[in-house]
């Protein structure tokens, strides 16, 4: 499949699965004969049922395995008797064949006691058959080895059969190995998630909005553009009076005139905050409330006021990530009212239902209300976890804990490949089944690697920070036979070095005193000439992340004074905060002064 420019092949995968036949469920009910009648079974039971015949087979083929091998091993000994104790000697005289039987039989007697079995007529048959070719040129430490040997594969084939279970599993496991060779599986089997639709639906169509008379709908093309959407889609609408509706996309839908806000709406969303100041009723005060919106009714009026009639918005804001904005709050001049200006922050307001009525702002009347600074999110970061078995994110606690995300926290992706790169954590992400490192990006941290360069095939060593964070990159060398071998994202990483050669000792590196940090393309240092065999991670080295102060910034002040006193100039970098800096600097100089008096030897007096 060919995507347009600037659609996620992720969401494509998933929405194939949700809207297509790509994944059905089906019950399917065999037909086995057994006993010769006919059995319906589900695919557990079939499956038990041929399985259990496979390990039936497989003791049957490892009992004659164990007769043959018996077999053999009993002519081999009998072979060796008859020719290392040289009775082929007795039956040179005799003239019949029963003579013949009966000799070999008699000189066999005192040596048959350590035998699996007693000796047959058949087995005297086949020892009159050797060739006396064989019997001049026997060997017998030969014979020993080759009797040994097939003690050897008899106790293995006794151990096969005390342990069938596992020689059942090591066969079907052994059947990939043996057979598999040249017809890999070209697809993937991975288990899914419930895929929820709307999540993973394309939005090919554009939503308008008439806000004066109230229509909403993907026809309108002549009135206000909002947003791209889908068929399936909700949205939701506020309105001037205070009221609010969640309804599906249509053509065309009336939802009552004064729109103020309109959007898809996003079911059992908790990020996203609407920050609102209403004027309750005709003549009430104003009321401030923070709330979101999780689940509610379609086509359902909501009354978000204290309900009284007559009641209008005076300023709302939708917040997808929970920002709280400061806002400044302008009445109307009337006698008696000393403050007619303040400012108000929407973080101190806790999140609440949609129902609650919300904190008197004021009883006066209210002449405008004016953004002062926009907001950041007040919503703690989003604890985000990876499933493994389903390779996929998820906010439900199932798998490892990758950290907690911020709207501007990225996730950095290593692949055995050596390419990397850094994504907003979308829960709706595909990963590749060669990803080494998944974790949380921190842009300080540097990332060290251990590779073995195919072109100059030397292994080499490096240490680099990412520069670019929105561009896939690959931190070795292109070459085909280029492989990587180790990589870290410890601050002082450690490793072992296995060389081919035996003569060699396994050496310890610390990365981080063996080169340091450069660009993502650059080489590295070579590591060694010798040919490695094998690169094992060690224990990385403690390490403390400095903590990182705010700094206040000062601008340079110059004093003038009297005496040659010399200031150094305070630098941008310094860690002092200053509250006052005239005052500040008052105090510095006295200090100074007092100093120079006392030591008239120091031409310059440090601040610090």
């Amino acid at each position: 499949m060919h995507l347009p420019s600037g659609i996620s092949p992720d969401k494509t995968i998933d929405a194939l699965y949700a809207f297509t036949n790509c994944e059905s469920s089906i019950s399917p009910l065999g037909c086995i004969i057994e006993d010769h009648k006919p059995i319906f079974i589900g695919v557990s039971e079939m499956l038990k049922h041929s399985t259990q015949h496979t390990v039936d087979l497989l003791k049957q083929e490892l009992e004659i395995q164990l007769d043959e091998l018996e077999e053999q091993w009993h002519f081999a000994s009998l072979e060796r008797i008859f020719i290392e104790n040289r009775i082929y000697r007795d039956i040179e005289e005799v003239a019949t064949w029963k003579g013949v039987i009966k000799a070999i039989d008699d000189g066999l007697k005192p040596f048959v006691k350590n035998l699996k079995r007693e000796v047959t007529e058949e087995d005297i048959v086949r020892l009159t058959e050797i060739r006396i070719k064989k019997i001049s040129k026997f060997d017998i430490d030969k014979a020993k080895q080759h009797i040994e040997s097939l003690e050897e594969k008899i106790a293995a084939v006794k151990n096969n059969l005390n342990n069938l279970i596992e020689y059942a599993i090591d066969y079907f496991k052994n059947l990939k190995t043996k057979y598999g060779k040249g017809k890999e599986r070209k697809t993937e089997i991975r288990a899914f998630e419930d895929i929820v639709a709307s999540k993973v639906v394309i939005r090919n169509t554009k939503l308008y909005v008439n806000r004066e008379e109230g229509f909403v709908g993907t026809s309108l093309r002549k009135d206000e553009y909002v947003t791209d959407c889908s068929d399936i889609d909700n949205i939701i609408v506020f309105r001037k009076d205070g009221k609010m509706m969640v309804t599906k996309v249509d053509s065309k839908t009336f939802v009552g005139k004064d729109i103020i806000h309109v959007a898809v709406f996003k079911k059992s969303d908790k990020r996203t905050v609407y920050n609102m100041i209403y004027r309750d009723g005709k003549k009430g005060s104003s009321l401030m409330k923070r709330f979101n919106v999780t689940g509610v009714s379609r086509d359902k009026e909501y009354d978000l006021t204290a309900g009284n009639k007559d009641s209008i918005v005076h300023y709302f804001t939708a917040n997808p990530n929970g920002e709280a904005e400061i806002v400044t709050v302008n009445l109307r001049a009337i006698a008696g009212i000393k403050k007619l200006k303040w400012d108000l922050d929407f973080s101190e307001l806790i999140i609440k239902g949609r129902g609650t009525k919300g904190n008197r702002l004021t009883k006066y009347n209210v002449k405008k209300i004016e953004l002062k600074e926009k907001g950041i999110s007040t919503l703690k970061p989003r604890k985000i976890w990876f499933d493994d078995t389903v390779q996929r994110l998820n906010v439900d606690e199932r798998g490892d804990l990758l950290g907690e995300f911020t709207a501007k926290d990225r996730l950095l992706i290593i692949s055995q490949k050596g390419v990397l790169k850094t994504i907003a954590p979308e829960l709706s992400t595909h990963f590749d089944d060669d990803m080494i490192v998944l974790e949380k990006w921190i842009p300080n941290k540097p990332i060290s690697a251990i590779y073995y360069d195919g072109e100059k095939e030397r292994t080499y060593i490096k240490r680099f920070m990412i520069d670019n964070p929105n561009k896939e990159e690959i931190f070795i060398s292109e070459h085909p036979k280029s492989q990587l071998e180790l990589v870290s994202t410890d601050y002082r990483p450690m490793s072992e070095i296995v060389f081919s050669k035996r003569s060699l000792e396994n050496m310890e590196v610390n990365l981080e005193e063996f080169i340091s940090i450069k660009g993502i393309k650059s080489l590295g240092n070579q590591l060694t000439s010798e040919k490695v065999k094998q690169v094992n991670h060690l224990d990385s080295l403690p390490y403390e992340e400095p903590e990182i102060d705010e700094v206040e910034v000062i601008e340079e002040e110059v004093v003038e004074d009297a005496l040659p006193l010399q200031i150094p100039t305070i630098e941008k970098s310094s860690t002092i905060e200053f509250k006052n800096k005239k005052d500040t600097a008052r105090k510095a100089l006295e200090e100074a002064i007092k100093k120079k008096k006392s030591d008239d030897t120091d031409n310059q007096t440090t601040l610090f």
